[in-house]
């Protein structure tokens, strides 16, 4: 992927699976398929979201798209009819058009989203689709307290380089983005309210995702200071609710355009 994605640990990533399905799910219930032709999961991971493709279409060819080889692993595993296919997700290219592109909490991971949108339309056939959900909570605490850790003058020199503070747009671009390139345009947002378990759980949310390369930029004698930095200042952000649990407020971005 992006030279920015992490090495991806399976194990961290599923730990919250059913928090991170339900998007994917919502997603799919606005894709109304009627191209004939292979679905693709782009940043497919480790398979959890293109189970519920091949559900949804049992008929079709389904491939599984992904640059990581442990995510892969575990897809393969999970999903032995599956094709599955190791590949950088911003420079993959079909060998024929496709009915539906879905990607689900992968693209953000990409930089030059006004190129990357219409290439990505240009893949389809007529009347196929591109369906993608992204995080787009990167104004929350969980979020820019990474930048605010990655500050500090011990990680600055190791981090600076690998910050993306905001990489989603507003919904407005992407459709500045994509509506000379689609027949039809959905745009929204949703703001899930996750109730999460456990001693800080948004580190631990963060840790399979947004705050992986971080972790692994820098040298291993200063990543537990970084973690303990960010995670004094998640527990003030998000402190437990009167049962204990956390609520963690957590925003995504969703569009499912169809091709001319």
């Amino acid at each position: 992927m992006d030279r920015t994605a992490p090495n991806w640990d399976p194990a961290q990533y599923l730990k919250f699976a059913d928090h991170r399905l339900r998007p994917a799910v919502d997603l799919l219930g606005r894709v109304d398929l009627s191209a004939q032709g292979t679905v693709v999961d782009l940043g497919c991971g480790a398979g959890n979201v293109t189970a519920l493709l091949r559900r949804r279409w049992p008929d079709r060819s389904i491939l599984g798209v992904d640059s990581s080889p442990a995510m892969l692993k575990k897809a393969r595993e999970t999903l032995p009819g599956v094709v599955f296919v190791q590949a950088d997700v911003g420079r993959w290219q079909p060998d024929a058009p496709v009915a539906l592109i879905y990607s689900n909490a992968a693209l953000h991971w990409l930089d030059d989203h006004a190129s990357l949108f219409p290439k990505l339309m240009g893949m389809l056939r007529s009347g196929g689709a591109l369906a993608v959900q992204m995080p787009r909570n990167h104004g929350a605490p969980s979020h820019t307290a990474m930048v605010e850790s990655a500050a500090d003058r011990r990680f600055q020199p190791y981090l600076a380089k690998v910050l993306r503070p905001n990489p989603v747009a507003r919904p407005q671009v992407y459709r500045e983005m994509l509506a000379p390139h689609a027949a039809t345009l959905d745009l929204w947002e949703t703001e899930y309210l996750h109730v999460l378990e456990g001693d800080n759980p948004v580190v631990e949310w963060t840790k399979g995702t947004a705050l992986r390369p971080l972790i692994e930029a820098l040298p291993n004698e200063l990543r537990a200071d970084f973690l303990a930095d960010y995670a004094r200042r998640v527990a003030a952000a998000y402190p437990p609710a009167g049962d204990g649990r956390t609520l963690f407020p957590f925003r995504r971005l969703f569009l499912v355009a169809s091709a001319h």
